[in-house]
């Protein structure tokens, strides 16, 4: 369901885009401590695929409450951008190869150990390109 609504939510860009899209999920990493990163496997299209980046709509979900001081970004070869919020769109990935793999990375900021383990349950990416 949340797949078809993610979907849904892209295909007035999807039409606009004159190109194509494609979509990964995979579960996340998990995060015990402050001050450490951790990255997500590589999200990239099931089959190959031609064209730069256009958007990214995105989305993440966590196993509990966002610790203070939590940060994730969204990764490419070349560049990252930082994400706001557990979902949304990013033109910051624009001209780059559609056909490479994304990773998201997490992070919690500070020292010490997190009161409560922290696990991403999962990553998932709706890659528009032209």
């Amino acid at each position: 369901m949340k797949k078809l609504l993610l979907l849904l939510i892209c295909l007035p860009q999807l039409a606009l885009a004159g190109g194509g899209a494609w979509h990964a999920s995979a579960p996340g990493p998990g995060l015990i401590n402050r001050g450490m990163q951790a990255p997500s496997p590589a999200l990239k299209a099931a089959t190959p695929v031609n064209g730069a980046i256009t958007e990214i709509n995105w989305r993440y979900t966590l196993n509990g409450p966002t610790p203070s001081g939590f940060a994730a970004w969204l990764c490419a070869e070349t560049r990252c951008v930082r994400l706001e919020g557990g979902s949304g769109s990013t033109r910051g990935l624009t001209n780059i190869q559609a056909g490479g793999s994304l990773h998201f990375v997490y992070g919690v900021q500070g020292k010490g150990r997190l009161p409560q383990a922290l696990r991403v349950l999962g990553n998932e990416v709706m890659v528009n390109y032209r």
